[in-house]
Order: C-alpha cells, then structure tokens, then sequence
C-alpha cells in the first residue's frame, strides 16, 4: 500500500486525539491536517522502527502544543463547580481521607496495558471528562507537559492543577474500574 494511504488512515484516529486535547474542532482539523502535511513531505524521516501510528502521534504532539500555545488566550477552563468532583469524592472517600472501598483487584496491570482494548476504554473514559479536566490530565499525561508548562498555558496555580489532576484519576479510576477490570471481557 502506497505511504500515502498508510497515512490517510490514521486520520480518523488522530482527529479523536486532538480533539480531546484541543476541544475545538477546527483547531484539531488543523493540527491533524498539519500533521499529515508534515509526515506526508518528509515520508523518509519514518524509518519502521515504531508503528506508523506511534510516529504520527508524535508528530501530532508537537502541532497540538504549538496549538495551545498559539491559541492560549482563546482557551478558557471551564469553572470546577458542577462537575460532579465532591459528589465522586464523597462516595469514594471517607470523612477521614481513606477510601471508603477497597479499590478492586486490577489483576495484572502489564498485560492490561499491553492491550489495545485497555486503551480503547481509557479513551472512551478520557472522553467522559469535563473538557477542562481532560485537558489538563493529557496535556500532562499524553503531551508530557511540565507542571509549570501547563500551569502557565492555562494560567492555573500548582494547587489548582493538582486538583484538578487528582479529580481526573479519580475519575479515570472509577470508569476504569466498572468499564474494565469488572467486565468479564477483561483479561
């Protein structure tokens, strides 16, 4: 198959990503659209060493932080109130900091993460986050920002992204926990 159709491919895929990181849809048709651009004009600069998504991905990294950083003053968090994250704390916690459960037995986390339906799930519950949350947990996660790279983009204060960290792997946890490792589908 012609590299250029390889490419076209993964454009449904890369478009999923970067609109959950960009939460905008022209802005994410941009960054994909770049990103074919870019692989597309130098197809020698993939060497088979990684997968071919793996590669555009990491292109895709790069054309979504520079994105966010060109768009900064248009990027607007959303306001933490309503989200639901004192009602999830509540039945997840006790008044004395603890878990109010027990987590459950994850099994044998490797193999999960080896699995590309573990990932499937992952993206489907980083897709269930309020906007504001997602982006801060991929662009900390996925895009390997820094804590102060993030901070400064969103203008948020260490304490605030903490926060808003810990809420999203709250709610990761929980999601993960009912959509796979309590299905009888999951390894």
């Amino acid at each position: 198959m012609p590299f250029e159709l390889d490419v076209a491919e993964h454009r449904s895929y890369l478009l999923r990503y970067a609109r959950l990181q960009l939460r905008n849809d022209a802005w994410a048709e941009d960054a994909v659209s770049e990103t074919l651009l870019a692989a597309l004009s130098r197809p020698q600069a993939f060497d088979g060493r990684s997968q071919l998504r793996t590669w555009l991905v990491g292109i895709l990294k790069h054309k979504v932080i520079d994105c966010l950083r060109s768009r900064r003053r248009e990027v607007a968090l959303d306001s933490e109130e309503g989200d639901g994250s004192a009602e999830l704390e509540a039945l997840v916690f006790r008044a004395d900091g603890h878990f109010a459960a027990p987590p459950a037995d994850w099994g044998d986390p490797e193999r999960a993460l080896a699995s590309r339906q573990f990932f499937e799930i992952l993206e489907l519950c980083v897709q269930k986050l309020p906007p504001a949350m997602a982006r801060v947990f991929l662009m900390r996660e996925w895009l390997e920002l820094s804590s102060d790279e993030i901070c400064k983009e969103l203008a948020l204060t260490p304490t605030n992204l903490y926060v808003q960290l810990h809420r999203a792997r709250l709610r990761l946890r929980e999601c993960l926990d009912l959509n796979w490792f309590h299905t009888p589908s999951a390894p």
